[in-house]
């Protein structure tokens, strides 16, 4: 079967890392979106790169999709589109960055799953896996808007699970810690509690291998 690959976030940390370890895998063909502007150094001719703007905003998923030719292959699509925002508790949490954290975290993966199932229901199906933390599961305070926005998405990640079979079209999520990027270097003195980018595409790229079989999972790496 045909396979195709499929990333958003491809200008972050962790899309960068994902950019250079799926195009080592068995895909046909990649498809990586970008907020901004993105120019991967792959010396490979099976890929587009394609600028994206606010992927809360459905119009723009839209066009986004449009751009992913439909074929009779499976189409595999990791998100790793999110961002993070704590440190006060609920009386002091702005509404406004409140309703940032959902666009971010929890709207903007609906609009690509939506987008996503009815491409792979015409296709042969195949597997979609989204980035979401391990603070959605164990509750703290400081940090209402962000674990919310991320709560929701695993029980979004659960009905699509539902939702596929159907088409053959599997859903999961992983739940780190935290990654190692730079930024979280910052904030953490111990470096060996940090995930590495490449554990997260290596379970993302088992889940895929194994679509027809997992689906529903909320992968969790302390």
């Amino acid at each position: 079967m045909k396979k195709i690959f499929i990333l958003f976030g491809a200008s972050g940390d962790l899309g960068k890392t994902a950019v250079e370890y799926f195009m080592n895998r068995d895909y046909d063909f990649h498809y990586y979106f970008a907020r901004g502007e993105f120019h991967p150094d792959i010396n490979n001719t099976r890929y587009v790169a394609i600028k994206t703007g606010d992927l809360s905003d459905e119009s723009v998923v839209e066009e986004a999709f449009s751009k992913i030719s439909l074929e009779d292959a499976g189409y595999f699509l990791f998100s790793t589109v999110g961002g993070y925002s704590g440190g006060k508790e609920i009386a002091e949490t702005a509404y406004s960055d409140w309703r940032r954290m959902l666009d971010m975290n929890l709207n903007s993966s609906f609009l690509i799953a939506k987008h996503f199932t009815r491409l792979a229901s015409k296709a042969r199906g195949g597997s979609i896996c989204f980035m979401s933390a391990l603070s959605s599961i164990t509750v703290s305070s400081g940090s209402s808007s962000y674990s919310v926005s991320k709560n929701g998405l695993n029980n979004l990640i659960r009905i699509l699970a539902l939702e596929g079979k159907k088409n053959q079209i599997s859903s999961n999520a992983i739940a780190p810690y935290a990654i190692d990027t730079p930024s979280n270097r910052e904030w953490i003195k111990d470096f060996s509690k940090l995930v590495p980018r490449e554990r997260i595409c290596g379970t993302v790229q088992f889940l895929f291998e194994n679509y027809q079989l997992l689906t529903g999972n909320l992968i969790e790496i302390p």
